[in-house]
């Protein structure tokens, strides 16, 4: 019996983009396409029993034809689901100091139909090589966001 271990350092999140996406080219030619996306979470609060909203912002990284995809497809407020990997980063800030961020490096990326505009959402894929198959999205109903 074969059993897949996933990969150790492996991602899935779903979101709606905080901004829409920028699309760079590496000086070699390859795209490269950065937005954040917002991630909630709802809980209900031990002491006062009210229910709260906790955001994570998550930087997303979308390498090669993916990439130039979602600069197409996607806009503010879009959702998504990604699949990926977490990369650490430092640099220098303004001021000199020394910062560092983690961000998603995407493998794929799946467009979530619009709930809330029936039609004229893309809930197609982007999958991350063109040996991957696409699927449409199911259960959109379900997303919780």
């Amino acid at each position: 019996m074969n059993i897949r271990i996933p990969e150790q350092n492996y991602v899935l999140l779903a979101g709606r983009l905080t901004r829409d996406p920028e699309l760079r080219t590496t000086t070699k030619g390859t795209p490269v396409c950065s937005f954040d996306i917002a991630v909630n979470r709802r809980y209900k609060d031990n002491n006062s029993g009210e229910w709260k909203d906790d955001t994570t912002y998550v930087p997303i990284t979308v390498w090669g034809p993916m990439g130039e995809r979602c600069r197409e497809k996607l806009k503010k407020g879009s959702p998504v689901h990604v699949e990926g990997r977490l990369r650490g980063e430092e640099y220098t800030d303004k001021t000199g100091q020394k910062r560092k961020v983690m961000r998603v490096v995407a493998n794929r990326v799946q467009f979530l139909a619009m709930a809330d505009k029936p039609g004229e959402g893309d809930s197609s894929e982007a999958p991350a090589s063109p040996e991957e198959s696409g699927s449409k999205a199911e259960g959109l109903d379900e997303v919780p966001f």
